[in-house]
């Protein structure tokens, strides 16, 4: 094998990692249910389910409709809070980081009050924690059920209330439209990451039962189906802003992870395939590696951007 010889470390905003490769939060649990499949700490980092302040329920079921080449979720951030959380798994993130995979901790909010709460109790409970990732594609109750960060002022909103709050790196998972503008309105906040894109709002319907395939009209569009669209969001925000990026979207081999990174992440996270092969991440960064190596580079980061037309 090829690649061995290549620097493969990069900084996510701050959140060191021994290579590109993470895990999008809600396909990988709280790291733990995969280690009957794969060393985890081979990878760069993980990112954890979702949680909020207080635990949340979720949607009904079903919440899941498998499709060609892609998977819909309407899992609703089901959670059981900060502080369930960081007891219950805090003892395995803990050794995660000490074995050397950087734990990147999901913070989730129906408000600008339960972010800012969440955020104080991920600095309060999780000494674990790399870094936080704050979910702004969350449901604003408030305002109609829209976006917490749906438009640049919003998820500007969102940023400057929880950037004092912590002392990790922040990085922020943005909603796959608009994403150049509100890259801008972020990183102007202080974010010191993005990553994007989240899932695409699709349907399904059930042509013999008139009715949708998830318990709610509409759900998550996830899988290889929008690797195309999340490479040309990833690219966009890469020439808006000037902070790292991570890629997610439809990535199921070492060419998918590749493509983020040519269009501008740092890192890149692997999604929907945890789901239906939930060992291929070892297999992706070797593939990962042996595309560094091949391109005459001595380091990853010197492939970051390096997309010609």
């Amino acid at each position: 094998m090829v690649g061995k010889s290549v620097s493969m470390a990069v900084s996510l905003g701050g959140i060191q990692m021994k290579n590109p490769l993470n895990t999008a939060s809600g396909t990988f649990g709280y790291g733990w249910q995969f280690e009957s499949f794969f060393d985890v700490s081979q990878l760069g980092a993980i990112t954890t389910k979702g949680c909020s302040a207080e635990p949340w329920e979720g949607n009904p079921a079903p919440r899941l409709a498998e499709l060609p080449s892609t998977i819909m979720n309407s899992v609703g951030l089901q959670n059981p809070g900060v502080a369930s959380f960081a007891r219950q798994s805090g003892p395995y993130l803990s050794k995660l980081d000490e074995r050397g995979c950087a734990v990147i901790c999901q913070v989730a909010g129906h408000s600008i009050e339960e972010y800012v709460r969440a955020v104080e109790l991920y600095e309060e409970l999780a000494p674990f924690a790399s870094g936080l990732e704050l979910n702004i594609s969350c449901p604003n109750v408030s305002a109609g059920g829209a976006a917490m960060g749906a438009t640049p002022a919003a998820a500007a909103e969102v940023m400057r209330a929880v950037r004092g709050r912590t002392r990790l790196p922040l990085v922020v998972k943005m909603a796959p439209h608009d994403v150049a503008e509100i890259a801008r309105a972020l990183e102007s906040e202080g974010a010191d990451a993005l990553s994007l894109i989240n899932t695409i709002p699709g349907m399904a319907i059930d042509v013999r039962t008139r009715r949708s395939r998830v318990s709610r009209p509409t759900a998550g569009v996830s899988g290889p189906a929008i690797h195309a669209i999340a490479v040309r969001m990833v690219w966009e925000a890469h020439q808006a802003v000037r902070i790292p990026l991570c890629g997610i979207g439809g990535v199921t081999s070492g060419a998918d992870a590749a493509e983020f990174i040519l269009a501008g992440a740092t890192a890149v996270s692997i999604g929907t395939a945890n789901l239906t092969n939930p060992d291929c991440a070892p297999r992706i960064l070797a593939e990962l590696q042996d595309w560094v190596a091949s391109q005459g580079v001595n380091d990853v980061n010197d492939l970051i951007g390096a997309f010609e037309c």
